[in-house]
């Protein structure tokens, strides 16, 4: 039995030694591939399980809050319910607080774990297997940097798109009321402040009016919406590499491979930065339009 046991070794050998170069990658790609889900797998931020906990408690917190102060209405006379509300009050703030900071901690986490599993998928999907020390950092630096101008610019166009709906929901509300107050002026409702909300709402329609021309908070948001659309789109781009500019798996050899890899990380920040400037001359250039029409405005008046 040994003899055959020897030629079956044997064999199995020199099967294993006539491999393929093309299959020798393909087992080297899936070893990557599975070395990387490893490295994500054991630094992903923990489950929060935690945060959602001492989210329920402040729920509860405030729940307790909220029944202690209907109680102390109600009983006036029992001070244990103004001492109870005082306690869960204190307590609910301090929660709030916490949870605010863990859960903004818990975010960075993963937004710094997706960063660099993209920043990882582009040297797996070209086969960059040397030097990953000197490219990845820098891929992942720069896509930080763009998703913090993306994050930026998200922040501005809701403040913008809120503010301009409220304003624009306060005007239509006030202009509408107005009339009514009128007719209830009209009225011998015997109360003297009555007499004065038909002139309030108006003045306060017309300044809230004159705040929304002021300040384009529409246009700001439509900018900024644009802006973050052509930003996600070049990240996107830089991360899959499927422009000239961001692809390097046709070089020929390793060397040029790696400078090609490089030349894509300088060609993605000069086009962000590119983006962020056009953004800023456009709006620039819409507040000088703007500035001139009120001038023009001003001066025609007088």
């Amino acid at each position: 039995m040994l003899p055959w046991l020897k030629m079956i070794f044997t064999k199995r050998l020199i099967d294993s030694e006539t491999m393929t170069s093309s299959e020798m990658t393909t087992l080297e790609y899936q070893n990557q591939i599975k070395t990387a889900d490893m490295l994500a797998t054991s630094s992903s931020p923990s489950k929060p399980n935690n945060l959602l906990f001492l989210k329920v408690t402040e729920y509860l917190v405030f729940t307790v809050f909220a029944c202690s102060v209907v109680l102390a209405i109600v009983i006036p006379d029992d001070k244990r319910f103004i001492i109870s509300a005082g306690i869960s009050l204190a307590i609910f703030i301090f929660l709030f607080l916490t949870n605010q900071k863990l859960w903004q901690a818990y975010n960075n986490a993963a937004v710094d774990l997706t960063i660099k599993k993209q920043a990882e998928l582009y040297l797996l999907s070209n086969g960059i297997n040397s030097a990953p020390n000197l490219i990845l950092p820098a891929r992942e630096k720069a896509l930080r940097y763009s998703q913090e101008m993306i994050n930026d610019y998200k922040r501005i166009r809701n403040l913008s798109r809120n503010f301009y709906y409220i304003l624009q929901l306060v005007t239509i509300v006030l202009s509408g009321v107005t009339p009514i107050l009128v007719l209830v002026d009209k009225l011998e409702a015997g109360q003297a402040w009555l007499k004065w909300l038909p002139v309030i709402c108006p003045a306060i329609a017309s300044i809230v009016a004159s705040v929304v021309t002021s300040f384009p908070f529409q246009k700001n948001s439509v900018a900024a919406n644009t802006a973050v659309e052509l930003l996600e789109a070049e990240q996107e781009k830089f991360i899959l590499g499927v422009t000239p500019a961001y692809r390097c798996d046709d070089a020929s050899d390793e060397r040029e491979q790696q400078q090609k890899a490089k030349q894509a990380i300088e060609n993605f920040v000069i086009q962000v930065n590119n983006i962020h400037l056009n953004q800023l001359q456009q709006t620039s250039d819409s507040q000088q339009k703007q500035e001139n029409t009120q001038q023009d405005q001003s001066s025609s008046s007088n």
